[in-house]
């Protein structure tokens, strides 16, 4: 699904105001029943290096921010053989409150992109469940000449959303990538993406989408 489905990690704040009790089955520290706790259990790609990432969730629980602050794809010139292709996996686990399962409805993504004439850039999506065997993919290609500020939105219908299964802890992981080619542009020319706005910080945006578990017979 444009989000098959998604959670990310909670902010400091908010886990830091989780009781001290651990239940090891959940990966949580004894979160509140009534509201969403979200938490990052790992990070990994050449687009997140340790400390380059972090997840903030919204006040009344529907969304989370992923913010990026070290994600940028590049060919062409000197750049690195393997900088053309960037990514990051984020697996996340999410505690919701009991009787509810959520899914991800819609996922914004935000950066900047470069790209010389001849030159392409993708920025791709996927999303899983773990243990699942469904992987749900989105693609967002762009062309050069392009030079501005670029914006990308996976969207599912509601009738094909995805939830979390009722009762059961799964991790939800979203893997993201940019991809630039260089294409038929000059040697010496550069084309790069990245996964942030002009200030630094990328803004993604997941939106969460809520139904209530059926009760148990």
């Amino acid at each position: 699904m444009a989000g098959g489905l998604l959670l990310g990690a909670a902010a400091a704040a908010l886990l830091t105001a989780a009781l001290p009790a651990h239940d090891p089955s959940t990966g949580f520290e004894d979160p509140p029943p009534d509201k969403i706790v979200i938490k990052v259990a790992t990070v990994n790609g050449s687009g997140c290096p340790a400390g380059t990432a972090a997840v903030a969730v919204s006040a009344d629980n529907t969304a989370f921010t992923v913010t990026y602050s070290d994600y940028l794809a590049q060919a062409g010139g000197d750049s690195d053989s393997t900088a053309f292709r960037k990514n990051c996996q984020l697996s996340l686990l999410v505690h919701v409150p009991q009787g509810f399962t959520y899914a991800i409805a819609s996922a914004d993504y935000r950066g900047f992109a470069s790209l010389q004439p001849g030159a392409k850039g993708t920025q791709r999506a996927s999303y899983y469940f773990q243990g699942s065997p469904n992987t749900e993919y989105r693609s967002h290609p762009f062309a050069g000449p392009y030079d501005d500020n670029w914006q990308a939105t996976d969207e599912t219908d509601w009738a094909q959303l995805v939830y979390a299964p009722c009762g059961v802890q799964r991790n939800f992981n979203i893997n993201t990538e940019l991809r630039v080619s260089a294409g038929t542009t000059a040697p010496d020319d550069v084309s790069f993406m990245t996964m942030d706005s002009t200030d630094g910080d990328i803004s993604t945006v997941y939106h969460l989408a809520w139904k209530e578990c059926p009760e148990k017979s």
